[in-house]
């Protein structure tokens, strides 16, 4: 075999251990995220808003925020 053809077979043996545990790695877990408690809720409530739905936009007003 030659010098390069070993180079080759080892790069590609390299790329797939790589790639492989790259896709171990990120794979999604079976579990679900766990229920915030009431502190958190509030937290981000106060942070974020309400989970409410924003009214709608009435004809003729602008949509840019008021600076």
């Amino acid at each position: 075999m030659s010098r390069t053809f070993a180079i080759a077979i080892g790069l590609l043996v390299t790329a797939a251990s790589v790639s492989a545990a790259t896709v171990f790695i990120t794979m999604p877990k079976e579990q679900s995220a766990p229920e915030m408690s009431e502190e958190q809720r509030l937290a981000r409530e106060k942070l974020f808003g309400s989970e409410k739905a924003l009214p709608p936009i009435e004809k003729g007003q602008e949509m840019r925020p008021r600076w």
